[in-house]
């Protein structure tokens, strides 16, 4: 069987070859990595199609060949290997070229996008991919893992399938909606790495994947290496050529693609930033300490908060207002029926059931708090979805949110809150649950701080910092006389963006959260 260089991309038309981890003579089992291949999106390693013997190898290591082209030849052990639906067979030349050939089609090629993760979230960071080319996908597994300023999350197949094609590699940053993966999902498809469906037919259960590329001239270039060492793909030499680098200043930008190679993002990276200051040490992406300085890369999810955070602090006009809340009855509540509920509905009461509940009926009272701005429009929303910020480590922030928070009672938002955070943490969250919020509570008292002023999450026009609950004596009056009593108080902050929200709607809409918690009923849960 031959063994051709994989199309790795729509826009890919060549690959260099990284590494040969098989010799001629080698006994090859099907699905084991016989080469790794790099290109300007991706670097991937590529799997047997079949089991037997490596006879050829037709390319040399740091050679850069065309699609298609044939580069390596296995003698299979003339069977056929079944796994599930799906076989694995040599092409069927003579039925291809019959021209009584019937073609069906029994599975489609379905296209996956890259997922939108908020409504100001335009763009996203595949961090891992799940899956190689020919590997096959169940519906709902885990296909690749992506990071944006709101949420790193595991992303899932929408289909049970075969993978095509991977259009985008690890660490590059694309828009929202562009095709990063095509998952074929005939049943029995012939696998193999390079290949295009372009004809399909069903003898029985087999369905054969055919080659889209015939006899393409091999174009063989000259190795990409340095000192036998470190490669750099066409791409980031052309960029490197261009800009007037050469090899020794390109081999001190750090990479962050495999094995710690230079990727496109890098360069591209280190040429916005030259001059401003020193390059990163070319040894890998990790920190590094030098002179009592420790220089740690910023993640890709710090990295979308900070741009994320600046943009909201130049768009929104923000003003903060404080004021304290006296949490006793809740206090009281919670500490005499926590166990209680716990044992009944496997609910652990928190502050914070009773803050996001007190908010909505505020959202109600002041519907504009709970708007956003477009243009000269306000876009005043009708239903309640409540953003919870979670602290991911190491310095993640992710807002997840309740959706149809208005609907929900105070167990209810418990439920939600508990179930939101433990998914977040776990990367288990879906696309739908970090968009469309419309209001965002922070609460920065479980570290112990007593107030602050957050920033505004965007396009919200509001954001509720919550302090902790901290015992202090405060002025009551007691059958007409002023006393002081030791009483749990809470500060609350609002954050509010004063082109919309001006003072007198923040203050009203902070004093019906106070007059709502410092009232709590008891018998209304």
């Amino acid at each position: 069987m031959d063994i051709i260089m994989p199309k790795m991309g729509e826009s890919i038309n060549e690959g260099t070859i990284l590494k040969w981890h098989k010799s001629v003579g080698d006994a090859v089992k099907m699905d084991e990595i016989i080469f790794e291949i790099s290109t300007d999106k991706v670097d991937t390693e590529i799997p047997s199609p079949v089991a037997g013997v490596l006879k050829e190898i037709k390319f040399s290591e740091g050679d850069t060949v065309e699609v298609g082209t044939v580069v390596a030849v296995i003698d299979s052990f003339g069977e056929t290997v079944q796994d599930a639906d799906v076989t694995i067979t040599e092409s069927t030349k003579e039925k291809e070229t019959s021209e009584d050939q019937k073609i069906n089609t029994p599975g489609d090629l379905i296209e996956i996008e890259m997922p939108k993760m908020g409504e100001s979230v335009m763009e996203g960071t595949i961090i891992k991919w799940y899956k190689r080319v020919g590997d096959k996908v169940g519906k709902d597994e885990n296909l690749f893992e992506i990071s944006t300023d709101k949420v790193d999350t595991e992303v899932p197949s929408p289909v049970e399938g075969i993978i095509a094609e991977i259009l985008i590699g690890e660490q590059e940053t694309v828009d929202v909606g562009t095709i990063v993966a095509k998952i074929f999902t005939g049943k029995g498809a012939v696998i193999q790495p390079s290949k295009e469906i372009e004809k399909i037919e069903q003898p029985g259960e087999t369905v054969q994947m055919h080659d889209n590329f015939t006899q393409p001239k091999p174009v063989k270039k000259e190795s990409r290496k340095k000192d036998g060492s470190v490669f750099y793909s066409p791409l980031v030499l052309s960029i490197a050529q261009q800009e007037n680098i050469n090899l020794n200043e390109l081999a001190s930008i750090s990479g962050t693609g495999l094995n710690g190679r230079v990727s496109k993002k890098d360069i591209l990276a280190y040429i916005n930033n030259r001059g401003a200051a020193p390059a990163p040490s070319p040894q890998s992406s990790s920190a590094v300490s030098t002179e009592g300085i420790e220089r740690i890369p910023m993640d890709n999810i710090r990295q979308k908060i900070m741009e994320h955070m600046v943009a909201s602090r130049d768009t929104s006009v923000h003003v903060s207002e404080l004021i304290e809340v006296d949490m006793t009855n809740i206090h009281n509540f919670i500490e005499e029926n926590k166990d209680e509920y716990m044992k009944k509905s496997g609910v652990k009461l928190t502050y914070m059931a009773f803050i996001a509940h007190a908010c909505v009926k505020a959202l109600k009272a002041y519907p504009l708090v709970n708007s956003s701005i477009e243009g000269k429009t306000i876009l005043q929303k009708n239903f309640i979805n409540l953003g919870i910020a979670v602290a991911v480590e190491p310095t993640g922030l992710i807002v997840p949110n309740i959706k149809g928070a208005d609907h929900l009672n105070i167990i209810g938002l418990a439920k939600s809150i508990s179930d939101l955070a433990g998914r977040t943490r776990s990367k288990k969250l879906l696309p739908d649950e970090v968009t469309g919020g419309t209001f965002t509570i922070t609460n920065f008292g479980v570290f112990g701080a007593v107030f602050g002023t957050p920033i505004i999450n965007q396009p919200e026009v509001a954001i509720l910092g919550v302090g902790a609950v901290t015992k202090k004596p405060v002025v009551i009056n007691v059958d007409g006389s002023d006393v002081i009593a030791i009483k749990p108080i809470m500060a609350l902050t609002l954050s509010h963006d004063h082109r919309l929200v001006d003072g007198m709607i923040g203050g009203l809409f902070i004093k019906h959260l106070k007059d709502t918690l410092e009232s709590f009923n008891p018998a209304s849960i």
